[in-house]
């Protein structure tokens, strides 16, 4: 609905992740920045989800280091907002969550993209661990 980027792509050279700009069109907020697209990967992590992936991901990260992801998915998503908007804002941090987990998609899509997310690192180890990792999976981006 609103302007994106490809920012990830598969080894295919498919979409993986895709950066949103934080307001649509009409000025409406769109607090999830990173959207995860690619469907094998979406597929295996919802596999994860089904397993209890979000409440083991929220145990073994900890609650200060979720958020610390979100403050930081928060501060880059907010730097996109044009200073001149008067309008809502978008609010909350990884896929607009303000605090835990809510989604280990939109926690892996910040991490594909670079992101500093320790959720997102703890669901690929997991991906590989359990062997949900597809073969054609995106690599991470790293600055």
């Amino acid at each position: 609905m609103g302007d994106f980027e490809i920012v990830v792509v598969s080894p295919a050279g498919d979409p993986a992740v895709l950066r949103n700009e934080p307001l649509l069109p009409d000025g409406t907020p769109m607090p999830t920045l990173y959207w995860l697209c690619e469907p094998s990967i979406r597929s295996a992590i919802g596999t994860l989800e089904s397993l209890g992936g979000v409440r083991d991901a929220e145990s073994v990260v900890g609650l200060e280091a979720v958020r610390l992801a979100h403050d930081a998915y928060a501060a880059e998503r907010d730097m996109q907002i044009p200073a001149e908007h008067s309008g809502p804002k978008p609010s909350g941090g990884v896929g607009g969550t303000r605090e835990g987990v809510k989604c280990l998609h939109a926690h892996y899509a910040y991490w594909l993209a670079g992101g500093d997310d320790p959720v997102g690192e703890w669901v690929h180890s997991q991906l590989i661990e359990r062997e949900l990792l597809p073969a054609a999976a995106p690599v991470r981006i790293t600055t």
